[in-house]
């Protein structure tokens, strides 16, 4: 791992962390503004999205993933639940717990937002040149990384 302290190339390294971090940052907030259902929040949109990645979990389970506290996660759980996006199930082992699943509506609301911010995303690409694209390509799978360490 480069040393961001000293040394060699250290100065270079800050500084590309430091643009990776602000570029990140300002894509992030224009990509939360292309969204599908205006009716949801960012965290609402996330717990779904986690369920979609990883499936059927408990409430306790999405506050863990999402970095939030338990009885925040049990309030987002119920007003998805509300809004017909999520079904709560008994625990299969634990009869104390409940078990969050999307619906279909769910599915087809992220769909619907993955393919409008994907075009958008592609609108924005439209200006780059071929070696652009290729430098594109080739950082995808390390912001990948990144994004699951």
């Amino acid at each position: 791992m480069p040393d961001l302290s000293h040394g060699n190339g250290a100065e270079a390294n800050a500084a590309a962390v430091n643009a990776l971090r602000s570029s990140i940052m300002r894509l992030s907030r224009r990509l939360r503004h292309q969204r599908v259902d205006e009716s949801l929040s960012p965290t609402e949109m996330s717990v779904l999205g986690t369920l979609a990645r990883c499936g059927r979990a408990t409430p306790g389970e999405l506050a863990r993933k999402e970095h939030v506290q338990p009885p925040s996660m049990t309030r987002i759980v119920a007003l998805l639940e509300a809004k017909g996006l999520v079904t709560l199930e008994p625990h299969p082992d634990d009869r104390r717990q409940k078990v969050v699943s999307r619906t279909e509506l769910a599915d087809s609301m992220l769909e619907e937002s993955r393919r409008k911010r994907n075009a958008w995303l592609a609108s924005l690409a439209e200006g780059l040149d071929e070696d652009e694209w290729a430098r594109l390509r080739a950082a995808a799978p390390v912001l990948e990384k990144l994004a699951h360490l």
